[in-house]
Parts: C-alpha cells; structure tokens; sequence
C-alpha cells in the first residue's frame, strides 16, 4: 500500500469490511488490501478516508479516443463500430511487460486530470455516432463505482459498454460489475500460476474463476486475449494447456487472441514475439476445437479473419482493423451454408475502419457537475 491524499473527486467505495485490528480490507480484488486511514491500495485509486475505503477518481479521465471495436479487441461484437475508449489511472495488477504503463502505473492524480461525468460520456458517445464506450487502458475492476455509473448512463441512451480487463476481481464486486457490461475482453496473460506470480503478482486460479463465472451465469458476450511473450509463456505446452481448458469450461465458440508482445516496461531485454509462434498457437487451438482464433499486433490478413466452422467460408475479412468480406446474414448466419455464428451481429457491418479519433468531452462544467 502506499499512502497519500489526490485531487480527483472522491466518492464512498463498495465492497470493503473491517478487520479486528483497526484496518479496512478492500474486498473489489482478490488482492485484498489491507488499509490504515490515509492508505492506498496497490491499485493507488481506492484509499481509506474517514474510515471507509473511497475512490479518488471518480469522474475522472486520462482521456478518451474514438478506436474500431476490434482494437479492444473484439471481433464477435459489432464489427466495424466505432467505440468511444477511456481509462483513468492505476491498475491492480503489477504487470512487467505493461503496454500502457503510463496510464496504468500512474502515481500522479494529474494523469486523471479530465472531467467526465457518466452524462458527458454519454453525449460524446452520441455526437460521434458510437455504438459502445470502452474501459479500457486500465483495468476497469479498480474504479468499479464510476464504471457502474457510466454503464447505466449508457445503457439508459442505449450505448452499449465494454470492459476490458484482467479479470482479477473479487466474488461478490464481480456480480455487479459485469451486470452493467455488454460486452468485456479478457487478458488471459498465461496459464501458470508461476507466471502470474512471477510477472503479475497475481494468482491465475482467479482469473479462471471470473471467466467461469463469465460464461455460467452471464449474458456478457466476452473474448479472450493472450499477449504471448518469449520465454515466459510461449511453449506448446502451455498454449496446448491453455486451449484444452477454454474448450473444456468454456466452449468451442469463445474467440481467443494470440497477440504479439513488443518489449515495454520492466521488459525492454525481451524480444518481439515472432509471428511464426503466434501462428504454431493458433494452430494448437484450432486442433484442440475452438472455433475462432485469432492473431494480434502482427500483419496477418488470414489469421485475423473470421471464418465458418462448418463450410469454411471466410465470413469477416480484416485487413488490419479494415473490413473486407461480409458473408453473414441479418441472424448472424454464414450466408453460404446457414450456420451460425457466434457473436454480437448488426445487419451489416460498420464502417469506421482503423481511423483512431482522440476527443474532448464538451458538455459545460455546471451541467456535467449535477450528474452523480
């Protein structure tokens, strides 16, 4: 934990009890910090204030950009759609080799510095025509409480949301929180409690619980995502490991991202994944019965394609984050052969393309301030 008083506005938190010998135990993750008064969590956004654990950064962002839904990345859910992304600051996990480590690691409340009421969110998301707003660049799980307040918002105006995280959450937090999300992409960073150890700081067996979780008891449409590092997590083993559980708990029709590592963070020695060990992963899946397997970061026009399980048709092309072939009807059904296709289908596909567009939120101090 560390200790400190930010700027940004501040609200009751959920999910905390005391303890016999004076602390708060916040209970959002399975982290389950343990505070004195004027104590932080790891994730540096959750702080114990008069006697209660309280989030600091609530409507609060490190900024927002419009990106293609498949950045998230989802490919079963609205492709093509624009999406309205932001994140605040901090995150639960202590991932070496963070890609957005500038948002996520934050230690300044000045990196959280723009006002976004769950209303302005809101009225941005339709002056641009989105379809969804992401949590995303950090791990939504840390600011439950404003997350929630943005999902209703959205929903109320029928945008949908997107929760991209790592999955690392408390039982009870987990209920609410993915009750308000339509849509989530999770990070499954490796399937060995030594990497989540080693790496994250972090316990798999809980991610794996949340995705359980996710699959029985939810509507939430959800992919998966594994950054594959060299070395760490890179072995047939594992990648054979890793797919014969999805197949097993979660079923053959959860769309699984192999996604290329470039050296960032604590992790500027280790080399970019070569495109050759994210093919050999994507074959292993497709062997053990997954339907949709995908690569990511890497130019692979096939590999990022989706395709019929059945008749093989390419249904999506993608080209990047371009669109080429659309072979699906207005049910989702391969157009060839009739059979379904997993996934969060409009009638025809969007057309925003790779086009990544950063906003400012208009709406005026005073209107945006009565919104909690």
């Amino acid at each position: 934990m560390t200790s400190g008083q930010g700027n940004s506005d501040v609200v009751p938190g959920r999910y905390w009890h005391h303890l016999d010998d004076g602390r708060i135990q916040c209970d959002v993750c399975p982290r389950y910090c343990k505070l004195g008064e004027g104590q932080r969590g790891l994730c540096f956004v959750r702080a114990r204030q008069n006697d209660q654990v309280v989030l600091t950064t609530w409507g609060r962002s490190s900024g927002f950009c419009i990106d293609p839904v498949e950045k998230k990345p989802l490919n079963h859910f609205l492709p093509g759609s624009p999406v309205l992304s932001f994140g605040t600051a901090g995150c639960n996990l202590t991932c070496k080799f963070c890609q957005n480590h500038e948002i996520s690691k934050a230690r300044q409340m000045d990196a959280v510095g723009s006002l976004a009421t769950p209303d302005m969110i809101v009225q941005t998301a339709q002056q641009w025509g989105c379809s969804a707003v992401a949590f995303t660049y950090n791990d939504p799980v840390i600011f439950l409480e404003y997350a929630v307040d943005v999902a209703k918002a959205c929903r109320a105006a029928g945008i949908k949301t997107i929760a991209v995280t790592a999955g690392y959450i408390g039982r009870e937090a987990r209920v609410e929180f993915f009750r308000h999300m339509d849509a989530a992409n999770v990070d499954l960073k490796g399937f060995t409690e030594a990497f989540y150890h080693k790496l994250c700081s972090a316990h798999l067996e809980d991610v794996l619980e949340t995705l359980v979780y996710l699959k029985r008891e939810t509507g939430v449409w959800f992919e998966l995502t594994n950054l594959v590092i060299p070395g760490e997590n890179d072995g047939d083993d594992e990648f054979d490991a890793m797919t014969r559980w999805i197949m097993d708990h979660l079923g053959p029709d959860v769309p699984l991202h192999f996604s290329a590592f470039h050296p960032d963070w604590k992790m500027m020695d280790t080399p970019r994944t070569p495109a050759a060990t994210l093919g050999r992963a994507r074959d292993i899946a497709l062997k053990n019965g997954l339907r949709y397997v995908y690569v990511g970061n890497v130019h692979d026009h096939a590999a990022s394609s989706t395709y019929c399980h059945h008749c093989h048709t390419r249904l999506i092309g993608r080209d990047w984050y371009e669109l080429s072939d659309w072979k699906l009807d207005e049910q989702g059904n391969c157009t060839e052969c009739g059979t379904a296709c997993a996934g969060v289908f409009a009638s025809q596909p969007g057309q925003w393309g790779r086009k990544r567009q950063p906003v400012r939120l208009q709406a005026s101090r005073n209107v945006a301030g009565n919104q909690r």
